[in-house]
């Protein structure tokens, strides 16, 4: 590409840039499977994307196309008020880039060029932000697929990523949630009598669950869910209010009570 061309394709990412910014609404393609942006990894590029539209007609257009390969998306509508949370989010997801589509034109934008992340902001330096962005990355994945298909069947590709969501499982940091008044932990029941906590990969999955303000957060390294399970919960689900993912979790032995 000579000089002119490269000056011109700077121009429109600029453009592409600044429209991200100051839009009035961002049409973005969520996924039914997890209630978050529908996450695609590029086959060139590697990046792990989001994809959003500046014309509802565009995003719907792409919402059919998706739904003819059997994947099941909606269009969400955002405000610009609503823009900086959004881009701040995916930071949590594992998300890097976002691909934008207008008039035909394509255009793929790194996170990191418009967006700071939390805890890079000055003065931010020294506080603890529990995110666990691969995991989540790698649930969004496993859920986008394992939620679409009709049968419970596992293919190579769900028992690639279960492996993966339990490796980096055992190196995360979580946030588990306890009433501020009487201590009571929220549980999930399972339509066949399962028994789980609500766990959560960062701050704003655990805000998305606590609209009420009864909770308070307590953050647990991943070796020590095992022994802060409460009662009969076999397990945490992760993220409910998201991809809402059931981990089975292995107590440690009951001591025998003494005679």
């Amino acid at each position: 590409m000579d000089n002119e061309g490269k000056n011109g394709a700077q121009t429109d990412k600029q453009a592409v840039l600044g429209r991200l910014r100051d839009t009035k609404a961002l049409y973005v393609v969520v996924s039914a499977c997890t209630k978050l942006p529908y996450v695609v990894c590029d086959p060139e590029t590697f990046d792990d994307e989001v994809l959003v539209f500046f014309k509802p007609e565009e995003a719907e257009a792409k919402a059919k196309s998706l739904a003819g390969e059997k994947i099941p998306v909606s269009i969400v509508k955002l405000e610009n008020k609503q823009l900086l949370l959004f881009y701040t989010n995916l930071y949590t997801m594992g998300v890097n880039a976002i691909f934008v589509e207008d008039s035909g034109k394509e255009e793929l934008i790194q996170l990191e060029e418009f967006v700071r992340r939390r805890g890079d902001e000055p003065g931010e330096e020294d506080k603890v932000w529990v995110e666990n962005p691969a995991l989540h990355l790698t649930a969004l994945y496993y859920m986008q697929e394992a939620r679409r298909q009709p049968g419970p069947e596992m293919n190579s590709k769900l028992m690639e990523l279960q492996e993966e969501i339990e490796m980096h499982f055992r190196k995360g940091t979580f946030i588990l949630a306890i009433q501020k008044e009487g201590n009571g932990i929220p549980l999930v029941k399972m339509k066949n009598g399962d028994v789980y906590q609500a766990a959560f990969t960062d701050i704003l999955e655990f805000q998305k669950f606590n609209r009420e303000d009864q909770l308070r957060p307590v953050i647990v390294p991943a070796e020590k869910v095992s022994q802060v399970l409460a009662g009969d919960a076999i397990g945490i689900i992760l993220n409910p209010v998201g991809i809402n993912l059931p981990l089975a979790v292995n107590r440690p032995p009951k001591q025998e009570s003494e005679q």
